[in-house]
């Protein structure tokens, strides 16, 4: 979304933002449960998390979602399939890459990460898909018509 580069940059920074910040509440509450540190340790992830997930999104996955998603729809095909196509592709491709970023920070280059990879991806997957399309994806693009106006016109 966005007529520019600026605007795009916007658009994927602020979704980035906000799928970090539910997928790292989402994955300390399934960590640790609903206790008092919560809050503490989704602030002490969130920025190194955001930083990895934005460079991730701009330079992989973005690039390869956007891509995959182009050659699937047609000029005729209504904006909501081309959305919902490239959401998809990102959920995808980010689940993916942020399941083993969070595995390893978990617990590290050992004979656990497979296994606690797995786990994530699936895990991460069953929340990811639903956040992006029913909260974090209507949520940015009203944000963002919000703060440039000029691309609702």
């Amino acid at each position: 979304m966005g007529n520019n580069k600026k605007e795009a940059l916007l658009f994927t920074t602020i979704m980035c933002a906000l799928m970090v910040l539910g997928m790292s509440i989402y994955n300390m509450i399934l960590l640790e449960g609903l206790s008092g540190s919560l809050v503490k340790h989704v602030a002490i992830g969130y920025l190194p998390a955001f930083i990895v997930a934005l460079v991730l999104d701009i330079f992989i996955v973005g690039k390869i979602a956007k891509g995959i998603a182009h050659r699937l729809v047609k000029g005729t095909d209504p904006m909501i399939k081309k959305i919902l196509l490239i959401s998809s592709f990102m959920v995808t491709g980010m689940v993916l890459f942020m399941s083993f970023y969070g595995a390893v920070i978990h617990v590290g280059f050992t004979a656990a990460l497979p296994i606690a990879y797995l786990s994530a991806v699936g895990k991460n997957f069953i929340c990811a898909l639903p956040l992006q399309l029913l909260l974090v994806g209507p949520l940015t693009r009203y944000i963002f018509i919000k703060v440039t106006p000029a691309v609702s016109a």
